[in-house]
């Protein structure tokens, strides 16, 4: 599984409130407790940033860091209420690519992360798409669903990878017909067959949708 950000941290409250929340405004998270965990995510998935907090009960991030540097190079970011500029300069001279301190505010932690990310950048995430049980592979056009193939209408393909493209973010109906079916006329109830047909064939519960959720009076947002 591809992940845009990997929160490590023993602080369950706050990295699963931070994982949710990144997560909600498309940046794929998953959150690990210690350094185990973190080396047990690298065995099967790949993640393009770290938020790397120093206490890790009774491991230490500084360990762990030094650890990651031998074999990753991807932005890694520490987080911790520890404010020494000792701390600081010892994070950052072996390998870290950033301080930040605790309490954060998610919102400024989140446009820290996109900016990073973004300066970084990776082109393999813009022809693909994986998370929970959905993949995309936009180069092949093709869906999954728990990496089975699915087969969807071509409408249908647009509509989803336009979703996808644009999550985190509410898209207009107007934005649709105007970017999916490239004419300004296309009618609600056209818009609802497809959102509805596409529920059914990649939403656990199509009733209680996990991925395209309706922004009501607006338009949906692709979460």
């Amino acid at each position: 599984m591809k992940y845009d950000c990997l929160i490590v941290d023993d602080e369950v409250a706050l990295s699963q409130s931070t994982c949710e929340y990144f997560n909600m405004f498309g940046v794929r998270s998953f959150w690990a407790s210690d350094a185990n965990a973190c080396m047990d995510f690298f065995r099967e998935n790949e993640t393009r940033l770290i938020l790397l907090d120093i206490n890790l009960g009774s491991s230490s991030g500084f360990d762990l860091c030094k650890k990651l540097r031998e074999t990753i190079n991807i932005p890694i970011l520490f987080i911790s209420a520890r404010n020494s500029d000792a701390d600081m300069l010892l994070a950052l001279n072996i390998g870290g690519d950033d301080y930040i301190q605790k309490p954060y505010s998610l919102s400024v932690l989140l446009a820290k992360v996109k900016a990073v990310l973004k300066r970084f950048g990776n082109t393999a995430s813009d022809n693909s798409y994986n998370a929970g049980r959905l993949g995309v592979d936009f180069k092949q056009s093709r869906v999954t669903i728990d990496g089975r193939e699915i087969q969807l209408k071509t409408m249908e393909y647009k509509l989803l990878a336009y979703l996808i493209k644009n999550r985190g973010r509410v898209v207009s109906k107007d934005e649709i017909f105007q970017n999916v079916w490239e004419d300004a006329i296309t009618g609600d109830n056209t818009l609802n067959v497809h959102i509805r047909r596409l529920r059914e064939k990649i939403e656990e519960n199509p009733n209680r949708p996990q991925y395209i959720k309706t922004a009501w009076g607006t338009g949906y947002i692709f979460n």
